[in-house]
């Protein structure tokens, strides 16, 4: 598949930021975070192939409207504790698609040709905006739109707002009022120095391996789901019932570790880190002393990872954060996971019939939308 630029354009906030609000401080939180970018992709069918599916003026246009409620998103990062709101604009590039029609590519999606569609990456540097839009037209007239929006102002959660913001003002029918940011996270987390951001760093840096790594696309329907949730609660002391994202996370940490075992014929030792949304766990009574447990967990963290042959499994969840509102609905309460294994005990992992049993390997997510109409 052949990407080629056809435009690149600035899109400015539609009113300029009032001048008692042209600096932002980032909150400590945010220095936790080590990625660049955090990118997501939509996909969308052309059902028409006698017109265009997109409306490029519309789409430009909706999106000068929603970064003048979002004016972080139209800065610049100033320093490490605060972004300049100068209405610089966010990139947004047209591109075009060749040889490639979208369906046959949703057909059976190729994880290495995603970072064609996407303006810039996680860990990618390239990109000079804080907000970088890639819009892929498809010869069947489909369309893809990337997002990367800098991570240390936007979580998955800041994300969805944000799009969901967008989508609103895009659409004339939408009758309810655009989303809109709550900066309040300064005030209760605030950062007075970098120390947070360099022990994250140390902590990240003391888990990251070296070697050939492989990522691989897994869909778990809901009714596998479910018995994943009783097995757990049948060999838990307390019966209880996992959540969907704890008892998925559960099995491929149990499938991934026994890919490991398998690899180097004994047991190693592991644990598990989850990114978890604190909007809806934190209490403003304990801020300040959660705050104070976070510092010490992340140093605990980083001593275990030091150790000898420790393995860690990451884990991050995007379930319920709304990104589905933007576009295609839910499925059936199934989850799709993006695994990255080292490529031998992926090789295994795919080998392992109790995780064959429970997944189905890179499906068409055409498919995937159809479970639940």
């Amino acid at each position: 598949m052949d990407v080629h630029i056809i435009s690149v354009d600035i899109i400015k906030p539609s009113s300029p930021t009032p001048s008692h609000l042209t600096e932002f401080n980032l909150c400590s939180l945010d220095h936790l975070i080590t990625a660049d970018y955090a990118p997501i992709l939509f996909f969308y069918l052309n059902q028409n192939n006698s017109k265009p599916l997109h409306n490029l003026p519309l789409l430009k246009k909706s999106l000068s409207q929603t970064l003048s409620r979002f004016s972080q998103l139209a800065g610049t990062i100033k320093d490490d504790l605060s972004i300049a709101c100068n209405d610089r604009g966010a990139c947004f590039v047209m591109t075009k698609a060749e040889n490639l029609l979208l369906r046959d590519f949703l057909e059976s999606p190729d994880l290495k040709l995603i970072a064609k569609l996407l303006p810039c990456g996680p860990v990618r540097k390239s990109a000079d905006f804080v907000t970088n839009i890639q819009l892929t037209e498809f010869q069947c007239g489909g369309i893809s739109i990337g997002v990367c929006v800098s991570h240390k102002i936007l979580d998955g959660v800041g994300l969805s707002t944000f799009l969901k913001s967008w989508a609103c003002s895009a659409n004339s029918s939408e009758e309810k009022n655009p989303a809109r940011p709550n900066l309040s996270a300064p005030s209760i987390f605030p950062a007075a120095d970098v120390s947070l951001r360099d022990s994250s760093t140390a902590m990240w840096g003391s888990l990251i391996s070296e070697g050939q790594f492989v990522t691989k696309r897994f869909v778990f329907d809901g009714s596998k789901i479910e018995i994943l949730k009783n097995l757990a609660a049948a060999g838990s002391s307390t019966r209880a019932r996992p959540t969907r994202v704890e008892a998925v996370s559960g099995f491929i940490w149990k499938c991934a570790a026994a890919a490991c075992e398998e690899r180097f014929g004994h047991k190693r030792p592991s644990f598990v880190t989850h990114l978890v949304n604190l909007r809806k766990r934190a209490s403003p009574n304990l801020l300040q002393e959660s705050l104070g447990n976070l510092v010490w967990c992340l140093e605990e963290i980083r001593e275990l990872g030091s150790e000898d042959r420790v393995d860690h499994y990451g884990f991050s969840s995007w379930c319920k954060l709304g990104f589905y509102d933007v576009d295609f609905g839910r499925f059936d309460d199934g989850i799709e996971a993006w695994v990255t294994l080292d490529e031998e005990e992926m090789a295994i992992l795919e080998c392992n019939q109790e995780f064959k049993d429970f997944v189905s390997f890179n499906p068409s997510p055409l498919y995937v939308a159809n479970l639940g109409a």
